[in-house]
Order: structure tokens, then C-alpha cells, then sequence
């Protein structure tokens, strides 16, 4: 049952917001009208999830979750936001694959109108009972299939955004764009007769380099995150402006850093000796996507530890180097000795690994060390390919 929240129950969700929804579930089961409350339930349980990811859309009381599902899958607010910076001001918009519509809602502030289209009939009218609740009134909720209605259809849009399904069966994770569905790469032809522009939202675990092989006419790739992971890919191809080589771009809360293929092509890595008191310089996770490795060092004129290590140093601060520093305590050679050493010295640490012959895990029980955040421990392995184990602090 989807349906709109009447003031009564939007008032009863604010009074119990913060309730424990299993005894709140128990003490609602006798009501008469029980299913109401239930829904109710659901919409504080979606509400909890999401707090924090869709901190703008739920100030409208009156948004509502068709499933808990869809709380659980939705984009945020921020990239959300992030995504409507990719079209113009007046577009027309489809977004083939709407889910909750938070997408289509940031597109929606933009565009002159969005059509949003999702399978599920719950889902679907609960889009335009929430283009209601948050007055977004250039906005067309339908329940179909959006392949199908692609077939079918005559209508032209300025971009199309999807989003396609990240998951096979049985919660199978899928890593390439043509197993997700809708399969974005064999409709390609199809969605190039209905937009200039196509924007696809993929899964951050995908490779980078397999979804330019899957779309090679993309012209920009934007890898999203923040300082602890890579939240999306996202592939925009314009078809009225075709690129030899699309732009790729990495993005953090703190930095934008762009470059071309060919720019990491004719860029040269520099390698050399690190020492202690040095600094070291950890990509995003945004960046170790993309895997700019040579430019990054030519760029920051930043010593890369190897060609598979993808760790940079400097004897100086780089301020605007996209990745967290760290000030190099002590170097160590990997061996049993320095093992014990190291254990004694530093019983607290963060550890990591990047092109070493252990996991940040196994490394860990060696050093029978406890996480600490005073201190990160590299295991890696240098350009002339000794393996180190290196102490720093963060700045």
C-alpha cells in the first residue's frame, strides 16, 4: 500500500521518531487500523536510514518511502546535486531507471521537465506523490518498462539519465555495465535516437577502464567520492560533440582533479629513494580509480614508491596534492627483526598495504598490532624492490 500521509500520521511519526520501531510494531498490532501504522513504521525506519544521505528532501514531512528498499538503494542528496550540474538550465530530462526519484527531483530544479520511469508500480506512484510533497511541479512520474517505452516511443530528450541495476541474482555483485540491467551498452543505439546526451550512474566497483571499453564514446567519466571511498562512476557521452578522448575526473569533498589519457600517456613517473622525515602521499580513493599514476608524479613533482605502488613522496608539504599526507617517522626493511621491533616500538597502528606480499590483515597479525589512527603503517614495496614498512602520522 502506497499512499500519501494524512497530517495525523505525520504528526504521529514526529512524536515517535525516535521509538524502538519493533515495540512500536507490538503496540500498533491490535489497532483497527494496524496496516496504516505499519506503513507508518516503515516510514520512520526508511527515515532513520537516510537521515544524514538525503538531509535536504526529508524537511518535506510529507515524503514518503513506497519500500524499504528504496531507502536503501537511493542516491543522496549530494550526488544528486552533483548529477544536476551535468545538464543545462531548461533540458528535457528522462530518467529511464527513477527508483525513489531523488535523481530526477535535483534534475527537476534544472530542467524545464523530467519524465521519470520506474517497473515497480509501488515505486512509481510514490513519485508523484513525492514530486507533490517536495513542489516540484515540471515533473511526470509513469509506470512501464523504459526499454519498452523507449520502443515505443517518438520523443526526443535534451539527456537521458540511468542508473542501471547493480546486482544479479541472489544479490550476485556484477563489475561490468553489460551484465547490469536495463544493459545500457546494447541499448545504445536505441537511447541515441532519443537524446543528445546520455548520463549513466555506474557502481563504484566497476573498473574504470572496462566501462570506456563498454562506452567508448564517452566524453567525460567522473569517479565521486570522498576521503575514505569511492562512492560512483559516472559516464556522460554528448553525441553532438564527439571527443577523440573523453576527460576524466576525480572527485572529492576537497579537490577536482582532472586529466586525459593522453595526458598520462606523455607524462613521466619519477622514482627515487625515500627517506625518513619525508612525506607521503595517499591518492583518494576517487583518484585510485582512475589510476593517474605518472601524472600525478609529474604533476606534483612527487616521487612514486613504484610502478605498482601507488604511493607518492615528497621532501615537501603539497597542498593541493588530491590525497591525505602523511610525515614519514621511521622506515623500516621487511624482516622478522624489524617485525619485532616495530611491535615494541609501535603496539598502535593503522596499517595498510599497497604492491606488498601480504594483506593489510595478515601484516596486521604479524605485527600483533591494534589499530590506532596516531600512526598509519605501510607495507610496500619501493621502485628497486625491496619491501618496507613505513611509520607515519598524519598532517
Amino acid at each position: 500500500m502506497v499512499t500519501e500521509l494524512s497530517e495525523d500520521i505525520i504528526k504521529w511519526i514526529e512524536e515517535h521518531r525516535n521509538d524502538d520501531t519493533t515495540k512500536l510494531r507490538l503496540s500498533c498490532r491490535k489497532k483497527d487500523d494496524a496496516s496504516i501504522y505499519e506503513y507508518a513504521i516503515m516510514q520512520i525506519e526508511c527515515r532513520k536510514k537516510t537521515v544524514k544521505k538525503l538531509h535536504n528532501t526529508l524537511k518535506s514531512p510529507h515524503f514518503i518511502f513506497p519500500t524499504t528498499l528504496s531507502a536503501e538503494q537511493c542516491t543522496s542528496d549530494d550526488l544528486a546535486e552533483f548529477h544536476s550540474t551535468l545538464i543545462k538550465e531548461g533540458e528535457t530530462i528522462l530518467d529511464m531507471t527513477s527508483g525513489l526519484g531523488i535523481d530526477a527531483f535535483h534534475l527537476a530544479q534544472k530542467a524545464k521537465h523530467v519524465t521519470a520511469i520506474d517497473l515497480n508500480e509501488d515505486v512509481a506512484q510514490a513519485l508523484s506523490i513525492n514530486a507533490t510533497a517536495l513542489n516540484v511541479t515540471n515533473f511526470t512520474g509513469i509506470n512501464t518498462d523504459s526499454v519498452e517505452y523507449l520502443k515505443n516511443s517518438t520523443e526526443h530528450f535534451d539527456t537521458i539519465f540511468i542508473d542501471p541495476a547493480r546486482r544479479g541474482d541472489g544479490g550476485k555483485r556484477l563489475f561490468a555495465l553489460s551484465d547490469c540491467q536495463p544493459n545500457v551498452v546494447e541499448l545504445l543505439d536505441l537511447i541515441k535516437q532519443h537524446c543528445n546526451k546520455l548520463i549513466v550512474k555506474a557502481s563504484p566497483m566497476l573498473d574504470a577502464t572496462q566501462v570506456l571499453r563498454e562506452l567508448p564514446d564517452t566524453t567525460d567519466l567522473y569517479a565521486i567520492g570522498t576521503r575514505q571511498e569511492c562512492k560512483e562512476l559516472v559516464a556522460v557521452i554528448d553525441f553532438n560533440n564527439h571527443k577523440e578522448a573523453p576527460t576524466l575526473h576525480c572527485i572529492t569533498e576537497q579537490s577536482d582533479f582532472t586529466y586525459t589519457h593522453e595526458t598520462e600517456m606523455n607524462s613521466t613517473a619519477l622514482y627515487g629513494n625515500i627517506s625518513e622525515d619525508m612525506y607521503i602521499y595517499e591518492p583518494y580513493p576517487a583518484v585510485m580509480k582512475m589510476q593517474p599514476s605518472k601524472t600525478l608524479s609529474q604533476q606534483y613533482n612527487a616521487i612514486k614508491l613504484h610502478q605498482h605502488t601507488h604511493l607518492y613522496a615528497s621532501a615537501q608539504i603539497i597542498a593541493d596534492f588530491p590525497g591525505v599526507c602523511y610525515k614519514i617517522e621511521r622506515i623500516y626493511p621487511f624482516s622478522s627483526r624489524t617485525i619485532k621491533e616495530i611491535t615494541k616500538d609501535y603496539p598502535r597502528a593503522n596499517v595498510a598495504v599497497r604492491n606488498f606480499i601480504l594483506s593489510a590483515d595478515e601484516l596486521r597479525k604479524r605485527l600483533k598490532i591494534k589499530d590506532d589512527n596516531r600512526y598509519r603503517l605501510y607495507g610496500v614495496t619501493v621502485a628497486n624492490g625491496d619491501r618496507l614498512l613505513i611509520i607515519s602520522t598524519p598532517i
